[in-house]
């Protein structure tokens, strides 16, 4: 029988155990961490997300900051509002929500902000830091992944680490973390994506899975080693008529199939999703501490 990697639960931990960091700073006069976001457009989900990390930061003490701007708006106007934001000094930290309008260039965009304020991990001086395992702000998602690892401690020492999926915003950045040196990784670490030739006969052989194919269901019973610690990162809404919503969620990984022969398992939703918010409310928090020299 599987156990749950419950995010859900173990968010709320870390959310109270930074609140009561909060308490503890302005009980000393100390002002509030301050989390900004920069919304461009309209979609949806980034809607959503910037508001579950507005609803988050005030759940913990912090100030936050939402700075809406509409889909036609300019990649220079952009610009200068990320240079408003560099030069702040009630900011500590501040995240452009992705994907941007086409019309804007999102390296352009990465590359201005301050890595000092970057707790996204998004900007190539965090992540070369990141490479070569100085200190930095570790991209979300997988700063998440790493925690909920940790906190239930799983073994990771010596195990055959396999992610699939190779974005900057999570694979790429979750296979350089399980490499590591480190408590909480030093596995063996393989890299699979769209390209990847028999994919099924390397997910196989993982201790650790972590999916993040961006595909419906896409990982099945076949891929999976039997005592596999499972961690699905994705997220879908299929359109279901027998839901009142007109949809269901899904992730990944064939759940239905597939959980019943892994040791740990990541429910979705309920298991990466709410990490990856704390984690930048941990990077906002770190950013203070850095910034107001404590």
């Amino acid at each position: 029988m599987y156990q749950l990697l419950d995010g859900k639960s173990m968010s709320a931990t870390i959310k109270e155990e930074l609140a009561n960091e909060v308490r503890s700073l302005t009980a000393k006069g100390l002002r509030r961490p301050h989390l900004a976001a920069i919304l461009v457009g309209d979609d949806g989900a980034s809607q959503t997300y910037v508001a579950s990390k507005e609803k988050s930061s005030h759940e913990v003490g912090f100030t936050s900051s939402v700075y809406r701007y509409s889909a036609n708006t300019s990649e220079e106007e952009l610009l200068r509002a990320i240079e408003f934001l560099n030069d702040d000094d009630e900011v500590d930290g501040f995240i452009v929500q992705l994907p941007l309008p086409k019309h804007i260039n999102e390296q352009h965009i990465i590359q201005a902000i301050n890595p000092d304020k970057d707790v996204d991990g998004f900007t190539p001086v965090n992540v070369g830091r990141m490479v070569l395992g100085e200190e930095c702000f570790v991209p979300a998602t997988p700063m998440g992944i790493c925690t909920l690892l940790e906190r239930y401690n799983i073994e990771t020492e010596g195990k055959h680490c396999v992610v699939v999926g190779r974005s900057n915003i999570v694979g790429t950045p979750m296979a350089n973390l399980m490499s590591r040196n480190r408590k909480g990784a030093n596995c063996t670490v393989t890299l699979c994506h769209s390209r990847t030739a028999n994919l099924p006969a390397i997910t196989r052989q993982a201790d650790i899975l972590v999916v993040a194919i961006g595909k419906p269901e896409f990982v099945t019973a076949d891929m999976v080693k039997e005592g596999a610690v499972l961690v699905d990162v994705g997220i879908h809404r299929i359109p279901d008529e027998s839901k009142k919503s007109g949809f269901h969620l899904c992730g990944d990984v064939k759940h239905s199939e597939v959980d019943e022969h892994c040791s740990w398992v990541t429910p979705v939703p309920g298991g990466v999703g709410p990490l990856t918010i704390v984690s930048l409310l941990q990077n906002t928090m770190k950013a203070y501490r850095r910034h107001m020299n404590l």
